[in-house]
Protein backbone atom coordinates (compact mmCIF):
# COMPACT_ATOMS: atom_id res chain seq x y z
CA UNK A 1 0.00 0.00 0.00
CA UNK A 2 3.01 2.31 -0.27
CA UNK A 3 1.68 3.24 -3.71
CA UNK A 4 -1.52 4.56 -2.16
CA UNK A 5 0.57 6.65 0.24
CA UNK A 6 2.54 8.09 -2.69
CA UNK A 7 -0.66 8.74 -4.68
CA UNK A 8 -2.07 10.56 -1.64
CA UNK A 9 1.11 12.69 -1.44
CA UNK A 10 0.76 13.58 -5.14
CA UNK A 11 -2.83 14.69 -4.61
CA UNK A 12 -1.86 16.73 -1.54
CA UNK A 13 0.86 18.47 -3.57
CA UNK A 14 -1.69 19.36 -6.26
CA UNK A 15 -4.34 20.73 -3.87
CA UNK A 16 -1.94 22.56 -1.54
CA UNK A 17 -3.01 26.18 -1.04
CA UNK A 18 -6.66 25.49 -1.94
CA UNK A 19 -9.66 24.71 0.24
CA UNK A 20 -9.77 21.19 -1.23
CA UNK A 21 -9.06 18.12 0.86
CA UNK A 22 -8.83 14.37 0.35
CA UNK A 23 -11.70 12.31 1.70
CA UNK A 24 -10.53 8.90 0.51
CA UNK A 25 -8.20 7.18 -1.94
CA UNK A 26 -8.87 3.54 -2.74
CA UNK A 27 -7.63 1.00 -5.26
CA UNK A 28 -9.95 -1.92 -5.93
CA UNK A 29 -8.58 -4.23 -8.59
CA UNK A 30 -8.12 -2.06 -11.66
CA UNK A 31 -10.13 0.92 -10.35
CA UNK A 32 -8.40 3.81 -8.56
CA UNK A 33 -10.96 6.08 -6.90
CA UNK A 34 -10.06 9.46 -5.47
CA UNK A 35 -12.69 11.38 -3.52
CA UNK A 36 -11.98 15.09 -3.08
CA UNK A 37 -14.08 17.67 -1.26
CA UNK A 38 -13.72 21.36 -0.50
CA UNK A 39 -14.94 23.77 2.12
CA UNK A 40 -16.94 25.49 -0.62
CA UNK A 41 -17.47 22.42 -2.82
CA UNK A 42 -15.37 20.99 -5.61
CA UNK A 43 -15.71 21.77 -9.31
CA UNK A 44 -15.54 19.40 -12.25
CA UNK A 45 -12.54 21.41 -13.49
CA UNK A 46 -10.70 20.80 -10.21
CA UNK A 47 -11.39 17.06 -10.47
CA UNK A 48 -10.14 17.06 -14.08
CA UNK A 49 -6.94 18.94 -13.11
CA UNK A 50 -6.23 16.49 -10.30
CA UNK A 51 -6.95 13.55 -12.59
CA UNK A 52 -4.52 14.79 -15.27
CA UNK A 53 -1.82 15.55 -12.68
CA UNK A 54 -2.25 12.19 -11.00
CA UNK A 55 -2.45 10.20 -14.24
CA UNK A 56 0.85 11.65 -15.49
CA UNK A 57 2.60 11.08 -12.16
CA UNK A 58 1.37 7.50 -11.84
CA UNK A 59 2.72 6.71 -15.30
CA UNK A 60 6.04 8.52 -14.74
CA UNK A 61 6.65 6.80 -11.40
CA UNK A 62 5.08 3.50 -12.50
CA UNK A 63 2.97 3.42 -9.32
CA UNK A 64 0.39 1.01 -10.76
CA UNK A 65 1.86 -1.75 -12.89
CA UNK A 66 -1.37 -2.91 -14.53
CA UNK A 67 -4.18 -1.36 -16.57
CA UNK A 68 -6.40 0.79 -14.36
CA UNK A 69 -9.22 3.29 -14.47
CA UNK A 70 -8.77 6.56 -12.59
CA UNK A 71 -11.85 8.25 -11.15
CA UNK A 72 -11.57 11.61 -9.38
CA UNK A 73 -14.81 13.00 -7.96
CA UNK A 74 -16.52 14.53 -4.98
CA UNK A 75 -17.91 11.98 -2.50
CA UNK A 76 -21.57 12.52 -3.41
CA UNK A 77 -24.56 12.41 -1.06
CA UNK A 78 -24.70 8.62 -0.98
CA UNK A 79 -21.27 8.39 0.64
CA UNK A 80 -21.09 8.74 4.43
CA UNK A 81 -19.29 11.69 5.99
CA UNK A 82 -15.84 10.60 7.15
CA UNK A 83 -13.94 13.69 8.20
CA UNK A 84 -14.63 16.38 10.79
CA UNK A 85 -14.13 18.91 7.99
CA UNK A 86 -17.05 17.37 6.06
CA UNK A 87 -19.30 17.73 9.10
CA UNK A 88 -18.30 21.40 9.42
CA UNK A 89 -19.04 21.98 5.73
CA UNK A 90 -22.53 20.50 6.17
CA UNK A 91 -23.53 22.49 9.26
CA UNK A 92 -27.17 23.53 8.90
CA UNK A 93 -28.09 20.55 6.73
CA UNK A 94 -30.12 17.51 7.70
CA UNK A 95 -28.22 14.35 8.57
CA UNK A 96 -29.40 10.75 8.75
CA UNK A 97 -27.37 8.95 11.40
CA UNK A 98 -26.87 5.29 12.11
CA UNK A 99 -25.66 4.93 15.67
CA UNK A 100 -23.26 2.30 17.01
CA UNK A 101 -26.13 0.67 18.93
CA UNK A 102 -28.11 0.21 15.69
CA UNK A 103 -30.61 3.02 16.25
CA UNK A 104 -31.24 5.66 13.62
CA UNK A 105 -31.56 9.39 14.17
CA UNK A 106 -32.23 12.33 11.90
CA UNK A 107 -31.94 16.04 12.45
CA UNK A 108 -30.31 19.32 11.53
CA UNK A 109 -26.60 19.58 12.20
CA UNK A 110 -26.36 22.64 14.44
CA UNK A 111 -22.71 22.59 15.45
CA UNK A 112 -19.57 20.51 15.11
CA UNK A 113 -17.33 20.16 18.11
CA UNK A 114 -14.01 18.43 18.54
CA UNK A 115 -15.58 15.41 20.21
CA UNK A 116 -18.93 15.26 18.40
CA UNK A 117 -21.89 17.11 16.98
CA UNK A 118 -24.95 18.99 18.19
CA UNK A 119 -28.05 17.69 16.39
CA UNK A 120 -31.48 19.35 16.42
CA UNK A 121 -34.17 16.68 16.25
CA UNK A 122 -37.96 16.78 16.09
CA UNK A 123 -39.56 14.87 18.94
CA UNK A 124 -43.23 14.07 19.29
CA UNK A 125 -44.90 15.22 22.51
CA UNK A 126 -47.77 13.52 24.35
CA UNK A 127 -50.20 15.73 22.45
CA UNK A 128 -48.84 14.61 19.06
CA UNK A 129 -47.15 17.94 18.54
CA UNK A 130 -43.50 18.24 17.65
CA UNK A 131 -40.82 20.06 19.59
CA UNK A 132 -37.20 20.64 18.66
CA UNK A 133 -34.62 19.07 20.95
CA UNK A 134 -30.86 19.50 20.71
CA UNK A 135 -28.74 16.43 21.41
CA UNK A 136 -24.98 16.18 21.83
CA UNK A 137 -23.72 13.11 20.02
CA UNK A 138 -20.09 11.99 20.35
CA UNK A 139 -18.39 10.85 17.15
CA UNK A 140 -17.59 7.56 18.92
CA UNK A 141 -21.34 6.75 19.03
CA UNK A 142 -21.97 7.55 15.34
CA UNK A 143 -21.48 4.57 13.03
CA UNK A 144 -22.50 6.42 9.84
CA UNK A 145 -23.66 9.92 8.90
CA UNK A 146 -25.15 10.93 5.57
CA UNK A 147 -26.55 14.24 4.34
CA UNK A 148 -30.22 13.95 3.35
CA UNK A 149 -32.06 15.88 0.70
CA UNK A 150 -35.25 17.50 1.96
Amino acid sequence: MDNIRRITELIEEKIAGTDLFIVEVRLHGNRLQVFIDGDSGVSIDACADISRHLGRAIEEENLIDHAYTLEVSSPGLDMPLKLNRQFVKNTGRTLALKMQDGTRREGRLVQVREEGILLEEKRKTDRKKFILVESELPFSEIAEAKVTIN
